[in-house]
């Protein structure tokens, strides 16, 4: 099998799937299942994209096996998390936001709004794929510095988002703004570490020397992700749900801490 075969069976794999989620939201499903099954799909997908055999990309079978347990690990955590989200919240309010603004053509264009998302996560598997497969031979140091970058990435991210239930599961904490831990240095440091995955792959695709030139293409799956995170379904959806919900408080802790880029406060109070 060629690249071309495997990258049109999983788009078919991810469309049929992300199209069996709508079905399911139609039916009055939680919204948060979509971003649960994305996660796993994008996981699914990657470990495809890094195990089956394609012709003329063989890569290492070390680095294509090690790849692929961090693209797993990854979903996993991420997908189990947004699982238990959903099961014990309530509407995700990006999703219901999306569908006060579509109103009656909301079906219609939550259908296409998904399959958008499959299309991204079949360019994300893109990247892991060329991670896996770059033919240095043996594990070099690269791949070694890309994996410390994906699991610092996914033990950070998991901090963030255990840092925030444990805060919104104080019902004191009801009207107030998280500006504890991670969430001191960043608004959204699950963000900021979900993106900082996608780097660790571009390092192990490029390799020690960046010789191979396909490498270089994995750039293109943190740049995505930045994009969609920073500028399109990450943080203006939410903060906008913040503005509305917190007000005053939210406005307070944006002036002090940045939106992506961990760092230190602007000034000492706290909200």
């Amino acid at each position: 099998m060629g690249p071309a075969p495997l990258f049109l069976l999983l788009a078919a794999a991810l469309c049929l799937a992300m199209t069996s989620v709508w079905l399911a939201v139609l039916r009055g499903a939680r919204s948060g299942w979509v971003d649960a099954v994305w996660s796993f799909l994008v996981g699914a997908a990657g470990i495809a994209a890094a195990l089956v055999p394609v012709d003329g990309w063989a890569g290492d079978w070390q680095r294509r096996l090690m790849v692929a347990a961090v693209a797993g690990l990854w979903s996993c955590r991420l997908g189990i998390h947004i699982v238990r989200r959903t099961l014990h919240g309530g509407e995700d309010p990006r999703y219901a936001r999306l569908r006060e603004e579509w109103g009656e053509s909301w079906r219609s264009r939550l259908l296409l709004f998904l399959q958008i998302q499959a299309a991204a996560a079949l360019l994300l598997a893109a990247t892991i794929f060329l991670a896996a497969r770059n033919p240095a031979p043996g594990l070099q140091w690269s791949d070694f510095a890309g994996v410390a970058v994906l699991l610092t990435a996914v033990f950070g991210e998991g901090l963030a988002d255990a840092q925030l239930t444990r805060f919104r599961a104080n019902p004191a904490n009801s009207s107030k703004v998280c500006d504890e831990g991670l969430w001191s240095l960043s608004r959204h440091p699950n963000y900021f570490f979900q993106w900082l995955g996608w780097t660790g792959y571009a390092v192990i695709a490029i390799g020690p020397a960046g010789a191979w030139s396909w490498g270089w293409l994995a750039l293109i799956g943190p740049a995505f992700m930045y994009w969609l995170l920073v500028h399109v379904s990450g943080i203006p959806p939410l903060e906008a749900h913040m503005r509305r919900s917190r007000g005053i408080a939210f406005a307070a802790y944006a002036d002090r801490v940045n939106a992506f880029w961990p760092g230190p406060q602007s000034r000492e109070t706290s909200t």
